[in-house]
């Protein structure tokens, strides 16, 4: 299940950016994906108070939004889908600058984490099954 995670400043949320957020980050998934992703992704929006967060050694003044992207290692070799982890990451970041505006750009971090099979789990089951 492609699982985002995104660390944002908490003054950046406003009731308005979460939903634009969450359905921009669920656009850039089936834009490299297709249809097939959408009922799969999960957003999950981590506000972090500006104080909190610092670049550089000093608190930052800048919407820096950090975003992982937890997939299944397969996905990122899928055939048809050529260079998933680039296309993630710039489709990622495109719908940040979307939501966020263009100033945000060289700021976005994106994370594009595969996880190794057998390494993830839901219900307590691992996913996927181990092989008999």
């Amino acid at each position: 299940m492609p699982h985002f995670e995104v660390r944002i400043h908490e003054e950046e949320l406003d009731g308005e950016v979460e939903p634009a957020l969450v359905l921009a980050l669920t656009e850039a998934l089936v834009k490299v994906y297709g249809e097939r992703a959408r009922p799969m992704a999960v957003v999950e929006l981590f506000g972090i108070p500006r104080h909190r967060w610092g670049i550089g050694g000093v608190p930052a003044a800048v919407n820096a939004p950090i975003v992982s992207l937890n997939v299944r290692e397969a996905a990122l070799h899928l055939p048809g889908i050529d260079h998933a982890p680039t296309q993630l990451i710039t489709s990622v970041t495109d719908a940040v600058v979307e939501v966020f505006g263009e100033s945000v750009r060289r700021h976005v971090t994106v994370y594009v984490v595969g996880v190794p099979p057998g390494r993830s789990g839901v219900g307590g089951e691992v996913d996927p099954p181990p092989a008999n």
